[in-house]
């Protein structure tokens, strides 16, 4: 009985230790996020992005605004390459971006409902709230969980762990991780402002586009520069590359790889051109894919999307589409086939 009341003293005293440090059970944390996402009106935040999908980390500069409901704009920048792609969001759709070839694309999408989106604080908060079974633990300044990712292929991404600020719940970081714990995507957020005011044309697909080409130029019509030639690093069972052509353009050449097997599919690369000034949107069926590199444009039998000048699009009638996305983001592996 004595060795009972002590080990109960024991606990209380722990109980009141973590009361006394300011640190809450989960229960409380996650009944607050739920409060803040219902409260959530608008913010602005910048984040770093480094992909660790190829042999060299990939670093992306996140600019982030969102305004409720449903109002958003993500500017991602490769701070090393000067490139450039834009997603928003407004009443009009949901439109992707490449200021550098004047680009841009309008699909009819629910985009980023239904599917983690790392950067995205609202997204960071649903996981951290669907996730029955997540873990947490707290330190002196942050709260922290290790949730299941709600990817559509969340085979390649299972889990993640999100940092959150002790004092305001603000996103510190995301670490979003393979089925062996390596963390090959990782955000970590800055200068997070909640309630962010907007102006009236914030969203506005044009000025956007303008005022993203003021700091990346549209790109001139050079004569054909080489580029290097991409193999997606997935493995998929009992698939081998059979044919490697490259055929002449007007521009230059394109790469058209052929993989055989019980899931064959096609993937072709080939330098992008800039479109004529004052183009408007191109209407896109489909749906917008985040490839984490870059957005993508995704039907039941293609990928296609561009990065660093190149156009690429990979097509398959064998592949899921899970499949095909997990093809398409381990391209960005700069790897020898």
């Amino acid at each position: 009985m004595k060795k009972r009341l002590l080990l109960l003293l024991a606990g209380l005293m722990v109980i009141f230790a973590l009361a006394a440090c300011g640190t809450k059970s989960q229960e409380s944390v996650v009944k607050d996020l739920d409060g803040t996402l219902n409260d959530l009106k608008s913010y602005k935040a910048k984040a770093k992005m480094t992909l660790q999908m190829g042999t060299e980390p990939q670093v992306y500069d996140v600019e982030i605004w969102h305004k409720d409901p449903s109002f958003y704009r993500v500017n991602l920048k490769n701070a090393q390459k000067d490139q450039s792609q834009m997603i928003l969001r407004n009443d009009e759709g949901v439109f992707v971006l490449t200021p550098a070839l004047n680009k841009s694309f309008r699909f009819q999408s629910d985009w980023p409902k239904n599917s983690s989106q790392a950067y995205l604080y609202e997204s960071l908060i649903t996981d951290i709230l669907e996730d029955k079974q997540a873990k947490f633990s707290a330190t002196k300044e942050h709260y922290v969980f290790e949730t299941k990712t709600r990817y559509q292929n969340n085979k390649m991404l299972p889990i993640q762990e999100i940092k959150l600020n002790k004092k305001s719940l603000a996103p510190v970081s995301v670490k979003v991780m393979d089925p062996d714990r390596n963390a090959l995507v990782t955000v970590e957020f800055s200068d997070v402002k909640f309630d962010a005011s907007f102006d009236k044309d914030a969203f506005d697909m044009k000025k956007n586009m303008t005022g993203a080409q003021l700091e990346v130029p549209v790109m001139a019509d050079v004569e054909d520069k080489e580029f290097t030639v991409k193999y997606p690093v997935a493995e998929i069972p009992g698939v081998t590359l059979i044919d490697e052509k490259e055929i002449k353009t007007e521009d230059g050449k394109r790469i058209v790889l052929t993989y055989d097997g019980d899931k064959s599919f096609t993937l072709i690369q080939e330098k992008a051109n800039a479109m004529p000034a004052m183009s408007s949107a191109i209407n896109m069926t489909g749906k917008p894919v985040d490839l984490g590199f870059t957005i993508g444009a995704m039907n039941e039998t293609s990928i296609s999307w561009t990065h660093l000048g190149v156009d690429y699009m990979l097509a398959s009638t064998d592949l899921s589409p899970e499949e095909m996305e997990m093809v398409a983001k381990s391209v960005l592996a700069d790897m020898e086939k």
